[in-house]
């Protein structure tokens, strides 16, 4: 595994740091922002071809847990982002990217057929004074598909005070100061009152999971985590193809987008809601079922099923989108849509259409490396059976050796993967590739230097 030297860092962040046209001064937290946190609900709504962006409700919740320094700029592009500006001078003094489930969806049939509207909470460090606030949305091309901008007068009598709610907040690890840690929660979903013991402690063991691999153990320091627990009438999240529906916290379900095992919620007010003024940056809401399902969608939200034997593997694979913003590098032989077209160079660091390739892992490249890379006699077979009966030496081969491997991003042909086989691509790998692991390293510099 390749050692990851901070030069480095300052070298992508200069490249991939998006900043305006015109040139402004590095914004300095304390003379714009005081230490909470302002909330924004929006609403998210339209079809596969018309978007728009709705303001719902504003809140001021807790310290503010995020990053207090290269505020205007981005590590990844995201499918959005939302940009806190001055009103004077347009100066951007905070921009954070994100994806949401509403932009996932447009890739579906239904949304050929149907508007939707789905919630989306935001969070921006509180003003000083007034700012304007600009929420984007991109399309498969980077291309913006819906903006809105709006005011932001602190001290606007209609900005929510939240307090926090009736919850138990146990540490389960990590620093006390915000300011020197990755902020994680994780938030209790279809836990009932008699499952509180049950709840902390599987939540103790998503933390071994997560410190159980590279390179999250050996920079755990970096990191803070605490549960959260609010009790559900229900135990368990609902199940629509088998018509149960359940009252739990947050509303959790399974066939969401009518597929069977993609368990997420749509309530994400509900989920900000139960954090009340909890600080984080980050959110994995543990679902009580030992049903196969989940999701991660980057700088939104982690969701897994708790008693899967699998959920080691799931959740450090759903938290490397979520954080990481990593792609899958898994694949179908028959893909009708194409969510990563040959013209626009993927915004996730692990995969690539060659569009621009200097971009992302050329430099890790072997000297000699074809490009696109043929893959292994071994790869020829169903890896994932056989995994567990190859030796040290294949798999390092397999999970180790960089090169451009065609199919990556649910596409056959056109996408391309750093390695053969990842924890990104199947859960049977143990870890992360190179590239992954370097992706992973610059977030967490990212975020804490």
């Amino acid at each position: 595994m390749k050692r990851y030297f901070l030069p480095l860092f300052l070298a992508l962040a200069c490249a991939c740091a998006q900043k305006p046209a015109q040139t402004f001064p590095e914004p300095v937290f304390e003379q714009h922002f005081t230490d909470s946190t302002l909330r924004l609900d929006y609403v998210f709504c339209g079809d596969s071809r018309h978007q728009a962006i709705y303001l719902q409700g504003m809140a001021k919740t807790g310290p503010w847990a995020g990053r207090r320094n290269r505020l205007d700029q981005v590590l990844l592009r995201g499918n959005g982002q939302v940009r806190v500006k001055d009103p004077a001078s347009g100066a951007p003094l905070y921009v954070n990217s994100f994806s949401t489930l509403f932009q996932e969806w447009q890739d579906y049939e239904e949304a050929r057929n149907v508007q939707k509207a789905y919630e989306n909470c935001l969070q921006v460090p509180f003003p000083k004074d007034t700012v304007d606030i600009e929420v984007v949305l991109t399309d498969k091309h980077g291309k913006v598909s819906a903006r809105m901008e709006h005011r932001v007068v602190p001290q606007d009598i209609l900005i929510r005070r939240l307090q926090g709610p009736e919850t138990l907040v146990e540490s389960l690890w990590g620093k006390s100061s915000l300011e020197s840690a990755i902020d994680i929660v994780l938030l209790a979903e279809g836990y009932t009152a008699a499952e509180e013991g049950k709840f902390f402690a599987d939540a103790a063991r998503a933390r071994d999971a997560l410190f159980g691999h590279e390179p999250f153990a050996a920079r755990r320091n970096h990191f803070a985590i605490r549960a959260v627990f609010a009790p559900s009438k229900d135990s368990g999240p609902s199940i629509p193809h088998q018509g149960e529906w359940h009252q739990t916290l947050v509303d959790s379900h399974f066939d969401t987008f009518y597929s069977e095992r993609y368990l997420t919620t749509s309530a994400q007010q509900k989920v900000y809601d139960a954090l009340g003024d909890v600080p984080f940056e980050h959110i994995i809401v543990l679902v009580n079922t030992p049903v196969y399902g989940g999701g991660g969608i980057f700088n939104n939200l982690t969701i897994m099923g708790s008693d899967h034997p699998t959920f080691n593997q799931v959740l450090v694979h759903e938290f490397g989108h979520a954080f990481g913003g990593l792609g899958d590098e898994y694949f179908y032989g028959d893909q009708e849509e194409t969510p990563y077209p040959a013209d626009t160079e993927p915004w996730e660091p692990n995969i690539t259409t060659l569009k621009d390739f200097a971009s992302k892992w050329q430099d890790m490249l072997p000297e000699g490396t074809p490009v696109p890379t043929p893959v292994d006699s071994l790869e020829n077979q169903d890896v994932r059976k056989i995994w567990h009966t190859l030796s040290p030496e294949q798999k390092a081969l397999l999970n180790g050796q960089v090169g451009v491997f065609e199919g990556a991003g649910y596409q056959a042909h056109g996408v391309y993967r750093p390695v053969q086989e990842c924890r990104m691509k199947i859960n049977e790998c143990e870890e992360f590739c190179p590239v992954c692991t370097r992706a992973i390293n610059r977030m967490i510099d990212y975020y804490t230097r």
